[in-house]
């Protein structure tokens, strides 16, 4: 059975926090939903019981983006892949905060910032959903994937910054705000 809260308890937190993946998903009317996994060195943060944000590297498209400025919904769900079972969702409404946006040194500060760091999606809670995942597999966390760190820790900044300003859309056609620079990382 489903349950519903207004915000975070602190159980949720330390499940949250627990966590090495979550899953980002945002719709936007006349486009394609999308959905995307999320990980890499602790991106995600619980700011308080009623906001989180997560640190948002560049990849291959910026949908999240996109569909948060045509629409605002946003939706994280987490799952606890060891025990005790449980999915948990966070609904709510989200804005991309990027380098030299009012905002950003506050929101950067909980974060070590990545070499390619595009933007911060802070995250206003709306509700919390907990159902009992029993549906979910048991499986072990390895290790984080170093090949996009590694891929932007490689880039010439000049070169990165031509190449995602140039991505100005998203993959349905609506506006996109490409990062300003690069980000090296801490």
């Amino acid at each position: 059975m489903a349950d519903f809260t207004d915000t975070l308890s602190p159980d949720h937190i330390a499940m949250i926090e627990a966590q090495p993946v979550f899953f980002v998903a945002t719709a936007a009317t006349g486009a394609r939903i999308n959905l995307s996994p999320k990980g890499l060195d602790d991106t995600l943060r619980v700011l308080a019981p009623d906001r989180v944000a997560y640190l948002d590297l560049a990849g291959s498209g910026n949908e999240t983006q996109a569909h948060l400025k045509a629409d605002g919904r946003i939706t994280l769900m987490v799952c606890n892949f060891r025990q005790p079972a449980l999915i948990l969702r966070i609904y709510g409404t989200g804005v991309p905060v990027m380098p030299g946006d009012a905002g950003w040194e506050d929101l950067a500060a909980h974060f070590k910032l990545l070499p390619g760091t595009r933007q911060i999606f802070d995250i206003a809670v709306e509700s919390v959903q907990t159902s009992c995942g029993w549906g979910v597999p048991l499986m072990e966390y390895e290790t984080d994937r170093a090949t996009l760190v590694k891929y932007h820790a490689q880039a010439e900044p000049e070169k990165w910054e031509a190449k995602h300003a140039a991505r100005d859309t998203s993959i349905d056609g609506l506006p996109v705000r490409p990062p300003e620079r690069y980000i090296a990382g801490d």
